[in-house]
C-alpha cells in the first residue's frame, strides 16, 4: 500500500475510535511532512534506516519535545499499519525517542 492511501484509513480509523481534533490535527499535519519527504512510496519500501533519515533531515531544527512528538506520531501510524496487514514489519520498533532527560536539559536552559 502506497503511504498517502495508507494514512487515510489510519486517519478515518482514529477518527471512528474517537481520536480527539486536536489528536487528528496534529497527526494530519505530522503525516503531511511525512507524505512530502517519501512522496507516493510503497510502504514496504520504507525501513528503519530510510524513517531514520528523514527524523534526523526534518527534525534537525526541531526541539527534543517536538521530535518525540514526531516520532510517537510514526510509532502508532507503523504500528497500525503492521497490526492492520500493510507492512510485513514495522521499521519504526527500534527507533527511539529523545531522552526525557534531553528534553529537560534543553528546557532548563531555555529558562535561565
Amino acid at each position: 500500500m502506497i503511504l498517502l492511501k495508507a494514512w487515510a484509513s489510519f486517519e478515518a480509523d482514529k477518527r471512528i475510535g474517537g481520536f480527539s481534533p486536536q489528536t487528528l490535527k496534529a497527526y494530519l499535519l505530522k503525516s503531511l511532512l511525512l507524505i512530502d519527504y517519501f512522496k507516493d512510496v510503497e510502504m514496504e519500501l520504507l525501513d528503519t534506516d530510510k524513517l531514520k533519515e528523514y527524523l534526523a533531515v526534518s527534525g534537525k531544527h526541531l526541539k527534543p519535545a517536538s521530535l518525540a512528538h514526531r516520532i510517537r506520531f510514526m510509532k502508532s501510524f507503523f504500528r497500525w499499519s503492521h497490526e492492520e496487514g500493510y507492512l510485513s514489519k514495522n521499521p519504526t520498533s527500534k527507533i527511539k525517542e529523545p531522552s526525557r532527560e534531553t528534553n529537560t536539559q534543553v528546557f532548563n536552559r531555555t529558562r535561565d
